[in-house]
């Protein structure tokens, strides 16, 4: 009897050890997905400006902050608008689909920094693109808080989000 009670228990103890493997791979798993998704909401503002090489000439149109929201001024869907317009119309629609596609999305398009000083050589742009860290809306510990900490120049990923940043040109 004490024997299949040390038996049971051994099994107890490896069946919640599997599904604690299985939490982890399933969470491992949802980071992947969200960072395939960052990637593809980079790559379609990456297309966007490829369409539009005389809205991508002057880089200060595709740049946005943080905070910056997406209001668009027309649809350009529907009728045919200048270089820059089409420009602010496309950042205004690729943030509300970077918002859509990740928890809490949020992005920030700026200048590369090594490009600043001389505006002849500007020929790219980096795109920080974040999402929710986790979970918990608001959390005591720092280290979930604030994972890691990534930065390109003066641009940094906000505390709480995980960010993935790419420089694209077209």
């Amino acid at each position: 009897m004490l024997e299949a009670l040390v038996a049971l228990l051994v099994l107890a103890v490896g069946v919640l050890g599997l599904l604690g493997a299985q939490l982890h791979t399933l969470v491992d798993m949802q980071g992947s997905a969200y960072r395939a998704q960052a990637l593809h909401v980079i790559d379609d503002l990456a297309e966007r400006t490829r369409d539009n090489p005389e809205g991508f000439a002057a880089l200060g149109r595709y740049a946005s902050d943080w905070n910056t929201g997406a209001s668009a001024p027309g649809d350009c869907t529907a009728q045919a608008c200048s270089p820059a317009k089409l420009a602010a119309w496309d950042l205004a629609d690729w943030r509300a689909s970077a918002s859509g596609a990740l928890p809490m999305g949020r992005a920030q398009v700026f200048l590369s920094p090594d490009e600043e000083a001389v505006a002849a050589q500007r020929r790219q742009l980096g795109v920080m693109v974040g999402w929710r860290a986790n979970d918990r809306s608001s959390t005591s510990d720092a280290d979930m808080a604030r994972p890691f900490q990534l930065q390109a120049g003066p641009v940094e990923c906000p505390a709480g989000l995980i960010c993935h940043l790419v420089y694209v040109q077209p």
